[in-house]
């Protein structure tokens, strides 16, 4: 029995350990004040397969995958899976009747070896060579997302059959948001823009090109957005783009893949993309577009990656010491760092922070959570509240790290990257063992 339990009225006032909308569904505390995950402990965790380690909660992911099918029934709900990628994940993603988008040909191969069917496949990519897009032709994936001038003339010399493709286009949507990443406007790497024809004009050439069979438009405006509003703007324009194709060429394109970006909480208050709000935003907008221009309504695609992945995975981190420096901070060192986490380094990346194996009772403590390797912004959290009594051998669990933290890991220092540890229903398996040192020299012929 707790206080609250002894006190009810507490309950509206007391702020919980864990909050629920940063860590996996399936987070909970045992009477020990261990962090469980899918009914598995932690300490359980770091104990069989030692730290670092990326925890992934399966049902966490599963359920996410269901939560978009059930709010987007009438679209195609594809996983990027830059965000995440094993074969173990590519066959959640199978099994869970969603499709997947890879930008290498490893991604393309890890999704085979999944079971993803090819058809169900969307190859993405700024640069992909001619060895990739030869791959992905010859495997017969679903769609190719053409991004640039020279990838038409590529797959005019490499295609043998029909082969779906979509332009991708660059609206000139600017997001404005906190932590928001703007992918959509003009002056940026990737598609082509709306803006002088770009995009009108590579419609024309494709369509000019034998075996390529132009579907529809593909954007992505940015990552991060809690604010559904700008997909809707994103539908608008490129309803009407896809109306003028329609009076140039007589083409009726039927496909609309508006990407993903969809934002997730990592601290406290961070705001998310609500599912419901955002599908009822695009929805009216695809009803108030095509109206307007008298167009077919087409199929509707998205692409969410972080948003399924990202608040599935925990990672788990043993703290080495801890040392306070005179009048300045008090840093605690974990055996972990830029290297399995390199976000916070690249992106000022934000995250929440868990003392895993016990309770935190007692005083606390404002302290930064510093990694192992030889940079001073080898950081994985920056002021923050922890025990004041936390000491060498304690275990931190970082949440919400199942997006770009496997996917982004470096071998920085010559540290092997963690393996990916499955817990569901109160066992774990290894979806990816660690990398170890002769991993490392088995690549240098020196």
């Amino acid at each position: 029995m707790t206080l609250l339990d002894i006190l009810p009225s507490l309950r509206g006032t007391t702020r919980p350990r864990l909050d629920p909308n940063i860590w996996p569904l399936t987070t909970g505390v045992d009477e020990l004040g261990r962090i469980t995950v899918g009914r598995v402990a932690l300490t359980d965790i770091a104990d069989q397969y030692r730290t670092p380690a990326y925890v992934l909660g399966e049902t966490d992911f599963r359920t996410r995958a269901r939560r978009y099918r059930a709010a987007l029934p009438q679209a195609a709900v594809v996983y990027a899976g830059k965000s995440l990628l094993t074969t173990a994940v590519a066959r959640w993603v199978a099994e869970e009747g969603l499709g997947l988008d890879v930008c290498s040909a490893a991604e393309l191969a890890t999704a085979l070896a999944g079971g993803v069917d090819p058809a169900r496949i969307v190859l993405h990519g700024n640069a992909k060579s001619c060895d990739e897009l030869r791959n992905a032709i010859d495997v017969g994936v679903g769609r190719i997302v053409i991004d640039s001038p020279m990838e038409i003339t590529y797959l005019a010399g490499l295609v043998r059959r029909p082969q779906p493709v979509l332009i991708r286009v660059t609206p000139d949507i600017d997001i404005h948001g906190h932590r928001a990443v703007t992918t959509g406007v003009t002056d940026q790497k990737f598609g082509f823009a709306l803006a002088d024809r770009r995009a009108a004009r590579a419609a024309a050439r494709i369509l000019a090109t034998p075996n390529l069979d132009l579907v529809g438009l593909h954007c992505h405006i940015g990552s991060q957005i809690s604010d559904p509003a700008p997909y809707g703007e994103a539908v608008h324009r490129l309803i009407g783009a896809m109306a003028d194709i329609r009076t140039e060429h007589g083409v009726l394109l039927t496909e609309l893949n508006i990407g993903g970006g969809h934002g997730v909480p990592y601290v406290r208050g961070d705001a998310a993309l609500d599912t419901g709000a955002f599908a009822a935003v695009v929805d009216d907008a695809l009803t108030t577009a095509c109206a307007a221009e008298r167009f077919q309504r087409p199929r509707l695609v998205v692409e969410p990656g972080r948003a399924l992945s990202a608040r599935a995975g925990v990672t788990l981190y043993r703290v080495c010491g801890v040392k306070s420096q005179p009048g300045g901070r008090t840093f605690v060192a974990v055996d972990g760092g830029m290297s399995d986490n390199p976000r916070v380094a690249l992106h000022g990346a934000k995250y929440t922070v868990a003392l895993a194996n016990r309770h935190p009772l007692g005083p606390s403590v404002v302290a930064t959570v510093v990694g192992r390797h030889c940079e001073a912004g080898d950081e994985i959290v920056h002021d923050v509240e922890l025990p004041a009594d936390i000491h060498a051998g304690d275990l931190l669990a970082v949440a919400c790290t199942g997006a770009y933290q496997h996917s982004m890991a470096s071998t920085y220092n010559m540290v092997g990257r963690p393996p990916v540890v499955a817990v569901r229903d109160g066992a774990s398996r290894m979806l990816v063992r660690r990398e170890t040192t002769a991993d490392l020299l088995s690549r240098d012929r020196g």
